[in-house]
């Protein structure tokens, strides 16, 4: 659904068109992804827009940032760890 916001707002039962689940399921993840703060809701009259909200993504992209090093990190030294194991057998 991020994908398909990307070019810009939709409404909800736009995404749930293309979707192959029900209009109740993708509202559900809707939710989910608002919570998140992934992205924003724009009620106008009875439609429902839907918009990528940058911060959250921003924020969500940092994270995956810091996991990354990390577990990088953790290989690294388990790679280490192995290679000198092997060379004193």
């Amino acid at each position: 659904m991020l994908t398909a916001l990307r070019g810009g707002e939709a409404r909800i039962t736009d995404l749930a068109r293309d979707e192959p689940v029900s209009f109740a399921a993708v509202a559900r993840h809707v939710s989910v992804l608002e919570n998140a703060g992934l992205i924003r809701r724009d009620v106008r009259g009875r439609e429902h827009w839907l918009s990528v909200e940058p911060a959250g993504l921003e924020l969500a992209q940092r994270w995956i940032d810091e996991q990354s090093s990390f577990w990088a990190e953790r290989a690294d030294l388990l790679a280490g760890r192995l290679a000198r194991r092997r060379r004193s057998q």
